[in-house]
């Protein structure tokens, strides 16, 4: 994926530039591929369908993020009694660091909700309205969890 983005954005399609491409995005690779797969014991298998649910995760915030951007242009247009900003204290069951990670990204990714704290497993996030608020339902860390589930279902 890092070679096709190199390709892209540089535009020279010479033997230079694709072995440059490919020698920057293995060491890129190499340097961050503790991020997102810190078990190096997880078979390739189970790797490909981490991947695969993370692609699937993406989708789904793209589309949380848009209709978010329409709620708050809703939000924009209404009378200024509309807006209720609210620090929200929410709970997450997700485990690691970069699931927490994650979902501190994808809340503040959101518009309408920003993760300004996190205390072990305490977020604290500013919710622009009780609508931005209410959509902190578990259903971002659920989808997190399915990600790095153990199980294969």
């Amino acid at each position: 994926m890092l070679m096709i983005v190199w390709v892209v954005f540089s535009g020279f399609l010479d033997s230079f530039h694709l072995s440059l491409g490919l020698i920057s995005c293995g060491i890129v690779t190499w340097l961050s591929s503790g991020l997102l797969f810190d078990d190096r014991s997880i078979p390739i298998r189970r790797r490909a369908i981490q991947t695969l649910r993370f692609a699937s995760y993406m989708l789904w915030l793209t589309w949380q993020i848009v209709l978010s951007n329409i709620a708050v242009l809703k939000l924009a247009f209404a009378p200024r009694s509309a807006l209720q900003p609210q620090i929200v204290r929410y709970r997450t069951p997700l485990k690691t660091d970069f699931e927490k990670f994650l979902l501190a990204n994808s809340i503040t990714l959101t518009p309408g909700t920003v993760t300004i704290k996190i205390l072990d497993d305490i977020f604290y996030i500013h919710a622009i309205d009780d609508g931005a608020a209410a959509g902190l339902n578990g259903e971002m860390d659920r989808r997190i969890a399915h990600i790095f589930a153990t199980s294969h279902s």
